[in-house]
């Protein structure tokens, strides 16, 4: 028996896929003839760092859900190593047991880049558009400067996960650090809560350690097809960052027939979820629903 992640949460439901459950948030009025909007957190983020993107796009009308990936937040662990193809599964399993039914405008932040892709590729059709927030590409790790700060950041998860597990971030629950969005509500008691989580930590560690398969994965499924249309936000005026970070990560949006790019001035990696700056990130789903490929 898979140990459960403990007291049911405030938000959202837990959904079985299959001898566990995993924590899907889903807001927003239902059968409105539109996709549904699905987001993919980023390294050691899961449903609260959606909070107030969730607020802004159930305000317009847009139905849209948001998952804790399993091992994190709520959602039980897998016996699944966490690289790309295992996340894109259970995402796959939890859409279909939840009955949320594609078409899909999925929104990914950070090493969500490469489970968007990984996830379009192995289901053709499903996608109708992409929004990527400040997120990486499986191109990306060939880049020499981006593999130096992958292994950088897996050292640092590694450690992160032992001093969850030892107790050394409970203390620091209550400072900044715990919640460098600045997510509000229940969204930030959730983000407080598993900042200090070991299981949820180790959990996250293991992905990042794994992010060069993921993004070997990604590389091997298909681009997105040029006929979805594909919006890019990113963190930092266009001057603020090395020009081929930028353009790594534009590449996407300028491969479609209908791309759109926001390099968003004063805005942080964390920081551009949160109430500042989200709305940038809503501005590019509504730019994604307004060219939607046509139904056959």
């Amino acid at each position: 028996m898979i140990a459960t992640a403990g007291p049911l949460p405030r938000r959202g439901e837990m959904v079985d896929v299959g001898g566990r459950r995993m924590r899907i948030v889903c807001l927003g009025p239902a059968n409105t003839g539109k996709p549904t909007i699905v987001l993919e957190a980023g390294a050691f983020g899961f449903a609260a760092d959606f909070g107030t993107v969730q607020e802004q796009l159930t305000a317009k009308g847009l139905r849209n859900c948001a998952y804790d990936r399993a091992g994190m937040g709520y959602s039980d662990p897998s016996p699944d190593p966490r690289d790309g193809v295992a996340i894109a599964s259970d995402l796959e399993k939890l859409l279909a047991a939840a009955r949320i039914e594609p078409p899909y405008v999925m929104i990914g932040h950070s090493m969500a880049g490469l489970r968007l892709r990984e996830f379009a590729g192995r289901n053709p059709g499903k996608v109708a558009g992409v929004v990527l927030v400040d997120a990486t590409t499986p191109e990306a790790i060939q880049d020499a400067g981006t593999r130096n700060f992958v292994g950088q950041f897996a050292t640092a998860s590694r450690w992160a996960g032992i001093g969850a597990t030892a107790g050394v971030f409970t203390p620091l629950m209550g400072t900044g650090m715990a919640n460098k969005i600045g997510l509000t509500g229940e969204a930030e008691r959730e983000k407080r809560h598993f900042f200090a989580s070991g299981r949820h930590n180790r959990t996250a560690a293991e992905e990042v350690s794994m992010w060069a398969k993921a993004a070997a994965q990604a590389a091997a499924t298909p681009p997105f097809p040029p006929e979805v249309p594909v919006a890019v936000v990113t963190a930092g005026a266009e001057g603020d960052w090395n020009a081929g970070r930028k353009a790594m990560q534009a590449a996407p949006a300028r491969a479609a027939r209908h791309g759109y790019v926001d390099h968003v001035a004063g805005a942080g990696h964390n920081t551009l979820l949160g109430p500042i700056y989200a709305d940038h990130i809503v501005r590019g789903v509504e730019f994604v629903m307004a060219n939607l490929p046509a139904k056959p």
